[in-house]
């Protein structure tokens, strides 16, 4: 067992290839294609808010991630961060969301936990930047190969969603890797069949509050501890990061909002084939 000691330690998460979806009931993409068929399509309408002439920035407009728990907590904030009617392009079908249809919409905070996607582990501190201009929030579903993009920009100093974009995700010349995951996270035979061994297995050591655990496991001792992995969808936040396809390593961190969970799985691929070969856990 080796030890490593950090000064500290920062984990985030998340970035995509090539593949996403939701299942029934729990999906944010139901309600919000439920909103266009109820709302009509609105041909380039000049009912724009007017609020949003010249936003003021605020002190949540620090960072993304500051200004995203604003908008997804604080439903004021969001009609004011809200370029109206918002321009909705589901694959390539356009439409505008009136202000008086918008419905409240949490984000990944209607979740007790969020992901992150990443291919590489020196872009997993981007989030903490104050220098981004452009953003994106995402939805994955992994079962109908999907992605939701919530595109955001800032203006004046202050961040603005400016338009959503729903649209099937590219194939892959190579096993796509949302595809991958999600038979990974709902088959258990199948996940078995794609587990290096030993996983190399990375945690917090019980005698130091400074201090990280390097060491393995086996495939059998993976499989028993039944790690919480997403079934349906995944989230994340797009700051400008590596988000390429044709990667060949896929990070994805899962984090808990409220009980301290934070493990992240790490995965290459072998071939044409992905793979699972390592595990961090850090919670606290």
């Amino acid at each position: 067992m080796k030890k490593i000691i950090y000064g500290s330690v920062i984990v985030l998460i998340l970035c995509s290839s090539c593949n996403g979806n939701k299942k029934k009931g729990t999906n944010p993409q139901t309600t919000l294609s439920q909103l266009i068929d109820s709302t009509s399509e609105v041909q380039d309408s000049l009912d724009y808010d007017t609020t949003l002439a010249k936003p003021k920035a605020t002190r949540s407009d620090g960072t993304f991630d500051d200004f995203l728990y604003s908008f997804a907590n604080y439903k004021k904030v969001q009609l004011q961060r809200t370029k109206f009617p918002l321009l909705f392009i589901n694959n390539n079908r356009t439409s505008r969301i009136q202000k008086r249809f918008w419905k409240f919409d949490r984000l990944y905070y209607s979740k007790p936990y969020y992901t992150m996607i990443f291919d590489r582990e020196s872009d997993m501190t981007i989030g903490q930047h104050s220098n981004i201009k452009k953003a994106q929030f995402e939805w994955i579903y992994l079962k109908t190969n999907k992605i939701q993009e919530y595109n955001f920009k800032r203006m004046n100093g202050a961040w603005i969603l400016e338009s959503i974009n729903l649209h099937d995700i590219q194939p892959c010349d190579n096993e796509n890797f949302f595809d991958f995951f999600y038979k990974f996270a709902n088959d258990s035979v199948f996940q078995r069949s794609r587990i290096h061994n030993p996983i190399t297995y990375v945690t917090n050591d019980p005698d130091d509050d400074f201090a990280i655990l390097t060491t393995t496991m086996d495939i059998s001792q993976w499989m028993a501890w039944n790690v919480f992995l997403p079934k349906d969808a995944l989230s994340n936040v797009n700051y400008g990061q590596s988000n390429r396809s044709n990667s060949n390593v896929k990070i994805l961190s899962i984090k808990g909002k409220d009980n301290g969970m934070s493990n992240t799985l790490f995965f290459r691929r072998i071939g044409t084939n992905w793979q699972f070969y390592k595990y961090e856990d850090i919670s606290n």
